[in-house]
């Protein structure tokens, strides 16, 4: 099997920065213990896994507000890469926990926006997905009743703001251009003054940029990624959408099928900017050494 490494793939700066800092948090011996994390660090089971054994507890399945409650007084909280609302924050500090954000900055720059924009008299229409920790995180910085989470097309028509408005419309980071496209002009249609922030981060961007063009030169795509890894998600979906080739996800070399690989002679590999590096490279060797089929090629 020939295997294209796709370039750029899997961690980008913000992912570092945030698996750093929580190790860096579980190292120092001044940090009050327990620690525990609101949610995923980043969404990779892999990276969780590690993390409990530098001692941090991960907390999910909830909203950041709810977890927070299950963290006891006295202890160290982490928030994660997907960033966290202004009421988590002051539901930690009003309880004297020791807190550290983990907050990516392409993130925090997207906060910041929300905020001056909710300030200036605003709207705010949020493209992202429903259930992501970071829509909910970004759409806690304006009031609930100035701030709409748009999904899929269908639901622009739903959007409860007037056209006479002042409308920003904003998008979650880890989705793709594509994605957006339609529906930032169905919402142009109904709000022609609005005006348009497009924060889809660079790393993102040039992820499904590359696996687009990559799917020129094979057979299929495989992405390396967590299931619950929104980028990685997308990397599936544009290659198959935009590429017009097929492309499967997988969590680790286990998951691979060689049944997926009949009739195919070379084939890519990209990986989500969550997927810890040794895992790609295990999927790659794998992918090498699979058996070559008698129908490939």
């Amino acid at each position: 099997m020939d295997v294209l490494k796709i370039h750029p793939r899997g961690y980008c700066y913000g992912v570092v920065d945030a698996i750093t800092m929580a190790k860096r948090v579980a190292q120092d011996p001044n940090v009050p213990r327990p620690i525990y994390i609101l949610g995923q660090i980043v969404h990779n089971q892999h990276t969780v896994l590690e993390l409990e054994q530098y001692g941090i507890t991960t907390l999910d399945g909830a909203s950041r507000l709810e977890l927070l409650d299950q963290v006891p007084d006295g202890a160290t909280v982490i928030f994660t890469a997907h960033g966290i609302s202004p009421s988590v924050k002051a539901k930690a500090q009003a309880r004297g926990l020791t807190v550290f954000d983990a907050t990516c900055p392409d993130v925090t720059k997207t906060h910041t926006l929300i905020q001056e924009k909710t300030r200036a008299g605003y709207s705010i229409v949020y493209i992202g997905t429903k259930g992501h920790p970071e829509p909910e995180g970004a759409m806690g910085e304006a009031p609930a009743s100035r701030v709409c989470l748009v999904t899929r097309l269908e639901e622009v028509d739903d959007v409860p703001f007037s056209p006479n408005d002042p409308i920003a419309i904003v998008t979650q980071t880890t989705l793709s251009q594509w994605d957006t496209a339609a529906i930032i002009d169905k919402l142009q249609e109904r709000y022609p003054h609005a005006e348009v922030h497009n924060e889809i981060c660079m790393a993102t961007q040039l992820r499904q940029e590359a696996a687009v063009k990559a799917a020129d030169e094979v057979d299929m795509v495989v992405v390396v990624g967590d299931r619950r890894s929104n980028n990685s998600n997308r990397l599936v979906e544009v290659v198959e959408k935009i590429g017009h080739k097929p492309s499967v996800r997988v969590e680790s070399a286990e998951d691979l099928r060689p049944e997926w690989f009949i009739g195919v002679s070379t084939v890519g590999v990209t990986a989500g900017s969550s997927t810890p590096s040794r895992i790609t490279r295990d999927v790659i060797k794998a992918l090498e050494t699979l058996p070559d089929s008698p129908n490939n090629g």
